[in-house]
């Protein structure tokens, strides 16, 4: 397993610590999963990225657009 260091500002540090103390959650275990979260958002973002002017080809630029289709 390879090791991740990040510097965290004394704000964020103290308000992770309070959090992880209140939870008796792991830091390495939180810091994985707000990593996995994150990319998992960051490909979300990328894929709509390219999907959306697919979608705005047919006319479906809403969610509404979308749920008229389905229905």
């Amino acid at each position: 397993m390879k090791t991740l260091t990040i510097q965290l500002d004394d704000r964020l540090d103290a308000e992770l610590t309070d959090f992880l103390a209140r939870t008796g959650r792991d830091g390495g275990e939180f810091a994985r999963d707000a990593l996995k979260r994150q990319l998992a958002l960051a490909r979300l973002n990328e894929i709509a990225g390219h999907v959306a002017p697919l979608a705005e080809a047919h006319g479906w630029c809403t969610d509404d657009d979308v749920f008229r289709e389905l229905s």
